[in-house]
């Protein structure tokens, strides 16, 4: 009977393999391997098997270059040795500038080629030549091996990477492969593979390997996961296959290796090994796992070649980036679309647009460089020009910076690519020749003007960033005019729902990538929602009596107009009483986060409202923040002309931008992003509009709530907290307005849109919303004729007294009766100029309004009468005394309303609820009292056991975390009624354990990539555990040395390990002949003893624990 074989070589190694094998990999046995990288081709075995930091299959390589010719003077030549040889000399990777920029040169020599000069009778020749042919994929060759045995950097030692793909003998891909079940049961074996990877890379490991590779994959037989080069450990990534059917990925695994495959990969391997594989095979098809769906999908020689070439990007502020599997096949749906064209024969008209829907926070901005640099590698779409349209400023500046540190445009192109005003837009439209252009949507509405903004050529692709706010308005339908063949592509992260009642500009969906998905796939942080509502004591009969007093000279309907205008919850909102109770309740909740250097936004629903938050925050002084927002209106808050502004925006924006900053919003606003940015900038940042979308900060973690949200605005809002960071499990959604409903209603659209436009989104779902604008703006003429009856009387239709004058008042005595004879012209006026006003609101964003050659002579006109009509309205109403001037009783109702509605305290929702959760056939699943209850004592059994078993090796961590579950525990039972409270402080406390997140340890033991050197900090541990403060004084050891010998410890236990790893008792003798000569004179004798004992005890348990 054959038994189920888990270990590393039959689980994850050789299935790995045979795979290869199957996509079109040769297999080179390890020993052949070698002599192939040697510069000498060693055929006697001692040599062969000697360890070598040469990672390049040289004799694979220089025979691609023998076959490659170049044209001169029309003839074909051959490569002349020497220029084969200098090629392969480029190919030596220049370490000593980092990995990265060695791997950056490599990556542009494999992908424009290498120059080389020749001699052809005499005559000097500069040639460029292919390292990879990217065009004809079989004029590659393709190779595969097993641990490569490479010397580090030092040629002290040596790496063995499980498995190394090469094309044409570069190593372009490099497998780390796991067996599936793990002795941690915390951790996959696969972020063991991934923590193999980047401790490989390291500069003293061998970097030099990593400087050729392309795609990195970690696999354990069961799944994988894959990064590229200085890849970050939180951003290797699952891939989801749209392409590639399951009966062919089935197909791939099953298919059977010919007798000659099967000896190469199975000659130099135990006989035992072959018969289990056999008989594996004879035993009948084998299931398609995770592992064989990620490396048909990257390895397969087409994709990869594919994914280095148009899928990988150098960035200058994140390194180097391989595209998700969404932007690939985004990128790839999109290339199809605009390779279409709307003519009857499908190669005529306009190229096709529409909409690529990738959630916030899943890398919009990069989808776009990559869609470009697709471009030019694509034959036919490489004449295309590039305009990218954003709806603001700061994006217009984000973007060109993205695509220019992305590689798509040099410094020279940047500044060129400006369209710096609607003159130069023109220009650049007309007659420009960049192959990018950034321009903001307003631009085009001056652009217009000029003649030369006109290109009916279809080799324009407009991509419009954000598109749920671009796609309405005027400026979009002239942009549509100037560019007629032009193909539209919006990206957002929150498409238009249907119901908004906005046409579709941009045609169908091309690809949709939901918020789901991107937290299924890890690629954002689920968001955890908390309502908490502020109660507030309203003194209704003290208000009333007050309000009679203050409005004694008003008419009734002038009292109940003002009434309704301040008792609307907008004012409630802004309150002094209710923002105190809310910046103390933000106060103590941040606490937990400021400690771990995270940072917040707070959400308002004005700029008063946000300048009264940051008073209030900075009274009470628990944590620091900032406000966003733009300047005040200068011309409202003044008494006088010369008077000084009353107003609380004014004076703010006086005191903290204009005399800082000299008024420069934009300087402004650049400051406060850098300082948020920093750990011990300000913790949170108080937005009202701006920065509310299209603002990317990682730490960025609660997003604190005080204003109505809705729609694609609502989850713009919420997708600022979700972005991955190290120290975040959650991002936290805190509620202080109630939108739980409209989040709810919000995200079961988005359900919806999602699943009607998996196959793309059918235009014909909105014909009755085009049907309906058609029609509605060809009732223009008559709405406006309509309105402009109600003056026949008023023969100089110019004159704005005498059409004021038609609907000014007319007091007459009417049967004992004073009445108002203007009243019904007065209404009908404003019944007809509301009617034509809405239906010109919809013509404006009608194509077909603007399309229509009848109305050419009329929009202007339509236009400024409705601007003159609003204006009259007005005045009439002025004039009539419908309105007043509330502004004289606007600082007098405040003080009432700060007086009069007292804060009593934030009632606290009765669960919290996952976000990801929320939406259709799922009820929101409120977390329970009990459930709350249950799941903390989950937590509480599980963090007994982590600092009992896992923390066994960090005996000074262990001590800290026991002393603080003991108090955890006591301050629980005093939070008994708020058990959701209870779990949220467990489930940090949880994580702060996993991190092994110890106060008074400093920062040095976590490297640049976010890894905790465990051992070094235990080792530091050791000197707080075993002696106490006053020794540690009076012996001048503070925490620069204790660090210092921390590391001196760890190197020589590493040492000691790795030099004698098969016997223990050596191991430890090494440490203690090499620690107690060190430790003697800072701690005499017997101390030095009783810590290098306890370093051995660390020694043992890590040494058992990875048997």
């Amino acid at each position: 009977m054959q038994i189920l074989n888990f270990a590393e070589e039959f689980s994850s190694k050789i299935p790995a393999l045979t795979l290869l094998t199957t996509l079109g990999y040769e297999f080179i046995p390890p020993s052949q391997c070698n002599a192939m990288r040697s510069s000498k081709l060693l055929v006697d075995q001692a040599n062969a098997n000697k360890t070598t930091n040469q990672v390049v299959l040289l004799p694979i390589m220089r025979a691609f270059l023998a076959k490659q010719t170049f044209t001169f003077e029309g003839q074909a030549h051959h490569l002349s040795d020497s220029a084969i040889d200098k090629i392969m000399r480029e190919l030596n990777p220049a370490m000593n500038l980092g990995l990265q920029a060695a791997n950056e040169a490599l990556y542009n020599a494999m992908l424009y080629g290498v120059t080389v000069t020749e001699f052809i009778d005499g005559k000097k020749t500069s040639q460029t030549i292919a390292l990879i042919d990217w065009n004809n994929i079989g004029n590659n060759s393709f190779h595969v091996t097993e641990e490569l045995v490479v010397l580090n950097s030092e040629g002290t030692s040596s790496r063995r990477p499980d498995i190394v793909c090469f094309v044409n003998g570069l190593p372009l891909a490099v497998i780390e492969a796991k067996r599936p079940d793990s002795s941690r049961e915390w951790q996959s074996t696969n972020a063991q593979a991934v923590s193999q990877h980047i401790r490989n890379q390291k500069p003293k490991e061998i970097p030099h390997l990593f400087a050729y590779s392309q795609l990195l994959l970690a696999v354990n037989g069961n799944d994988g996961l894959y990064a590229t080069c200085g890849t970050p450990e939180k951003f290797w990534a699952k891939w989801v296959e749209e392409e590639i059917s399951e009966p062919e990925f089935h197909r791939l695994k099953n298919q059977v290796l010919n007798d000659e495959q099967l000896s190469l990969l199975f000659d130099h391997r135990p006989a035992s090994i072959t018969d289990e594989y056999k008989s594996l095979v004879d035993g009948g098809d084998l299931v398609v796992t995770d592992q064989d769906r990620l490396i048909i999908s990257l390895l397969q020689p087409q994709r990869l070649l594919e994914m280095t070439r148009m899928f990988t990007l150098f960035d200058k502020k994140v390194g180097k980036i391989v595209a998700r599997y969404q932007q690939v096949f985004g990128i790839k749906a999109l290339i199809e679309r605009i390779s279409s064209f709307d003519g009857s024969d499908g190669k005529s008209g306009s190229r096709q647009g529409g909409v690529i829907w990738h959630t916030t926070g899943s890398g919009k901005s990069f989808t776009m460089v990559f869609f470009s640099k697709a471009l030019i590698w694509l034959e036919e779409l490489a004449k295309c020009r590039v305009i990218v349209v954003t709806d603001r400023v700061d994006l217009e500046t984000q973007l060109s910076k993205t695509f220019a540190s992305g590689g798509v445009l040099s410094d020279r192109d940047k500044s060129d690519a400006m369209a710096t005003s609607g003159r130069r837009l023109a220009q650049q439209i007309g007659h420009g020749n960049e192959r990018v252009i950034f321009s903001i949507i307003n631009k085009f509405g001056s652009a217009v003007k000029y003649d030369e903004c006109y290109n009916d050529s279809p080799n324009i692709i407009v991509m419009v960033d954000e598109g749920h706010r671009s796609q309405n308005g005027e400026n979009n339908i002239r942009m549509a005019q100037a560019l007629p063949n032009a193909a539209f592509i919006a990206f957002t992260g929150t498409p238009l729902l249907k119901d908004d009642k906005t046409e579709n500009k941009f045609g169908s969906i091309i690809h949709s990538y939901t918020m789901q998905q991107a937290v299924k796939d890890k690629t954002v942080t689920p968001l955890l929602y908390e309502e908490r509502i502020p109660e507030l004591n309203t003194n209704d009969q003290a208000i009333d009596a007050w309000f009679d007093r203050i409005t004694q000279k008003l008419t009734d309907d002038q009292k109940t107009d003002l009434k309704r205008k301040f008792s609307q919850k907008g004012q409630i909102y802004q309150v002094e009483g209710r923002i105190e109770l809310i910046a103390h309740d933000i106060s103590d909740h941040f606490q937990n986060f400021k400690q771990q250097h995270l940072k917040g936004q707070l959400a308002c629903d004005s700029k008063a409202s946000a300048i009264r938050y940051k008073m209030a925050l900075d009274k009470i002084g628990k944590v620091t923040s900032v406000v966003a927002m733009s300047p005040p209106d200068t011309r409202e808050g003044h008494d006088t002309v010369d008077g000084e502004s009353k107003d609380i925006v004014q004076n703010w924006w006086q005191d903290n931008v204009a005399n800082q900053y000299g008024g420069d919003e934009k300087a402004y606003t650049k400051a406060i992003i850098e300082a948020f940015s920093q750990d011990d900038g300000p913790d949170i940042m108080i937005v009202v509009d701006k920065l509310l979308t299209g603002f990317d900060e990682p730490k960025n973690t609660v997003l604190y709530i005080d204003k109505p949200l809705k729609q694609h605005n609502l989850i713009q809002a919420i997708a600022r907290v979700n972005r991955l960071h190290e120290k975040k499990r959650f991002g936290y959604l805190i509620d202080y307005r109630g939108i739980l409903k409209e989040l709810d209603i919000t995200i079961e659209k988005y359900q919806d849109l999602a699943e009607r436009t998996q196959g793309g989104f059918d235009i014909e779902d909105l014909k009755g919303l085009y049907n309906a604008m058609d029609t509605e703006y060809k009732q223009l003429p008559r709405l406006h004729s309509d309105l402009w009856a109600i003056f026949s009387s008023v023969k100089n239709k110019q004159d704005g007294q005498a059409l004021r004058q038609v609907l000014a008042p007319k007091m007459q005595e009417i049967e004992d009766r004073v009445v108002d004879t203007k009243l019904k012209e007065r209404d009908d006026f404003y019944a007809a100029l509301t009617t034509f006003s809405n239906a010109m609101k919809i013509a404006l964003q009608s194509a077909s309004f603007f399309e229509d050659k009848s109305f050419d002579s009329k929009r202007d006109c339509y236009k400024q009468d409705l601007k003159a009509f609003i204006n009259l309205r007005k005045q009439v109403r002025e004039d009539a005394d419908e309105t007043i001037d509330y502004d004289e009783y606007e600082a007098d109702i405040r003080s009432l309303l700060d007086k009069h509605i007292a804060g009593l305290e934030v009632r606290e929702a009765k669960g919290a609820y996952l976000v990801g959760n929320l939406g259709k056939d799922v009820k929101p699943e409120e977390l329970s009292d009990d459930e709350a209850r249950n799941q903390t004592d989950k937590i509480t059994g599980r963090v007994t056991k982590m600092i009992e078993q896992d923390l066994a090796d960090d005996p000074y961590a262990q001590e800290y975390f026991s002393k603080l579950l003991k108090q955890a525990i006591a301050d629980a039972k005093a939070m008994f009624d708020a058990p959701v409270k209870q779990y949220m402080m467990f489930a940090d406390f949880e994580q702060a354990v996993k991190d092994r997140d110890v106060a008074d340890v400093p920062n040095e033991f976590i490297d640049d990539s976010g890894k905790l050197n465990k051992h070094a900090q235990a080792y530091f541990g050791l000197f707080k555990h075993l002696f106490d403060t006053d020794f540690l004084i009076d012996k001048e050891l503070n925490n620069e040395k204790l660090v210092a010998y921390a590391f001196e410890i760890d190197n020589i236990v590493k040492t000691a390990v790795a030099e004698y790893s098969i016997n223990p008792a050596e191991i430890e003798n090494a440490i203690s002949v090499k620690l107690l000569p060190m430790l003697f004179m800072d701690l005499g004798i017997d101390k030095a003893q009783l810590l290098i004992e306890e370093v051995l005890k660390i020694t043992r348990l890590g040494l058992s624990r990875d048997k």
